[in-house]
């Protein structure tokens, strides 16, 4: 099966494709995409989704995953992450692909076993269960592969599925 996670974002969009065989977790492709900060909203919404759809395109995963929105105190992220899970959400339903949501707790514990992992952490953790020779970098990247891997894992355990 072929899982793309997503750890959305407006400036960097992290993806991380993984393969699951079995127990067997590979990595296909990974990377972010990035949109220039003088670019208005709506362009850079359409950067993204243009993007992601060449991406679906190309791989054809058979489902996404991606974090769910962490309100914290800076309300512009906030709806900027927001309106980039959108973006994510939106592709999802229209290429006919099943989205799940993961809350950052979620995915920690998954990857690393412990709901307060901090960025290293869950970067070291990518690393060994990918077999990966080096981090992934940004840290967008490793979020998004991180997200992957909580669906692999959690494959057959009911956890936040969206309707096609």
């Amino acid at each position: 099966m072929l899982i793309l996670g997503i750890d959305p974002g407006t400036a960097i969009m992290g993806y991380g494709l993984i393969e699951k065989k079995g127990q067997k977790l590979t990595p296909v492709a990974y990377s972010c995409w990035r949109t220039p900060s003088d670019l208005p909203m709506p362009r850079r919404l359409l950067q993204l989704y243009d993007s992601l759809e060449d991406f679906l395109l190309k791989y054809s995963p058979e489902v996404i995953a991606v974090e769910e929105l962490f309100f914290n105190r800076n309300t512009t992220t906030a709806l900027s992450v927001g309106q980039a899970r959108g973006v994510v959400l939106l592709s999802g339903a229209k290429n006919k692909i099943e989205v799940f949501e993961y809350t950052p707790l979620q995915v920690k514990q998954a990857v690393v076993g412990y709901g307060k992992a901090d960025k290293k952490q869950i970067q070291y953790m990518v690393k060994a269960l990918l077999s990966l020779q080096e981090s992934p970098k940004p840290d967008d990247t490793a979020d998004a592969l991180a997200v992957a891997i909580c669906h692999a894992h959690s494959m057959g355990q009911g956890f936040g599925g969206l309707s096609k």
